[in-house]
C-alpha cells in the first residue's frame, strides 16, 4: 500500500522539482490545482501509464485522499515510485497555498 505526505512534504517537494499528478476531474482541475500538476483523472490513469514520470517520485493528488491513494497503490502495482497527498487539493488551499489555474503540463 502506498505511503502518504502531507501538503507541507507536497510544496518543499515542488520546490525542488517533483513531479505532480493531479487525478481529479477535468472540471475539477480547472476550478485550480496545485502548480506544477500533471492532468490525468483516475478514470483515464491505466490507459495513459506512458505519460507519467518513470524513474523519479511522482506525488498524487486528488481533492481530499481518495482516489490519490487508489492512484498511488495502481502506480505502485506498476512499479512507479509514489505516494499520495494527504487532505489533498481541499487541505492544500484551505491553509493558503498557492492555487493554479493554469492548463496542465
Amino acid at each position: 500500500m502506498a505511503t502518504e505526505v502531507t501538503t507541507d512534504d507536497l510544496q518543499q517537494a515542488i520546490a525542488n522539482g517533483a513531479w505532480v499528478l493531479d487525478v481529479r476531474e477535468p472540471w475539477e482541475f480547472e476550478e485550480g490545482h496545485v502548480p506544477a500538476a500533471h492532468h490525468i483523472p483516475l478514470g483515464e490513469l491505466a490507459d495513459n501509464l506512458d505519460k507519467v514520470a518513470d524513474g523519479e517520485r511522482v506525488f498524487v493528488i486528488c481533492a481530499a485522499g481518495g482516489r490519490s491513494m487508489t492512484a498511488a497503490n495502481f502506480l505502485e502495482s506498476q512499479g512507479i515510485d509514489c505516494v499520495s497527498v494527504a487532505g489533498g487539493t481541499k487541505a492544500w488551499i484551505a491553509e493558503g497555498k498557492e492555487v493554479s489555474n493554469e492548463p496542465s503540463l
